[in-house]
């Protein structure tokens, strides 16, 4: 799945509203939410965004609307049966220290966001919440002395391991089915 939004972009839309959180930590808080489902088109969303990203100041209409297309497209992408969610961080062409930040910051946000919903850790399976401890683990590592093709490597494949564990997670805890017909209606 293709995306709208690429991590320059949000970023300079983010700095004009004078937004405190980069745009790896607003596309990680906005995951946790949905991923333990908060809905990307309700008005919840908005209002913890405000109080998490926006530090309880009132957000102006045209970032709120922002907020609100990124958090559907991060909807539809988690829920995508080609598992098209994709981690918002730097271009793989940024220095490895700053990609290495933005992905910290990520999934530090994640965590803020998951958080928010956690009572729904008691529902998660051994796996998720395997995964839920290792984010835990990944969000207190050190970033700032990383360099080499190990730690490139390594970049590559925590950042892996961090979208797919969001995908699970909005799987088992934040997915809306709709729904369901009723089957006993009769059509004439």
């Amino acid at each position: 799945m293709a995306t709208r939004f690429n991590y320059d972009r949000l970023a300079e839309m983010f700095a004009q509203f004078d937004m405190t959180p980069s745009a790896a930590e607003v596309q990680g808080m906005l995951t946790g939410l949905i991923a333990t489902g908060t809905r990307a088109d309700s008005d919840e969303l908005l209002t913890l965004m405000t109080d998490l990203a926006y530090d309880g100041n009132t957000m102006p209409a045209e970032l709120k609307n922002l907020i609100r297309e990124q958090a559907e497209e991060i909807q539809v992408s988690l829920g995508d049966r080609d598992m098209g969610y994709q981690l918002l961080l730097p271009d793989d062409k940024a220095p490895l220290v700053d990609r290495l930040q933005a992905l910290g910051g990520w999934v530090q946000s994640f965590l803020v966001g998951f958080g928010v919903n956690q009572s729904s850790v008691a529902t998660a399976s051994g796996d998720l919440r395997e995964a839920l401890d290792d984010m835990i683990e990944i969000a207190k590592l050190d970033f700032d002395d990383e360099e080499g093709e190990d730690a490139e490597r390594a970049y590559f494949e925590v950042a892996e391991y961090l979208r797919i564990s969001a995908m699970m997670c909005f799987t088992e805890l934040g997915r809306h089915q709709p729904a369901a017909n009723d089957s006993s209606k009769t059509l004439h």
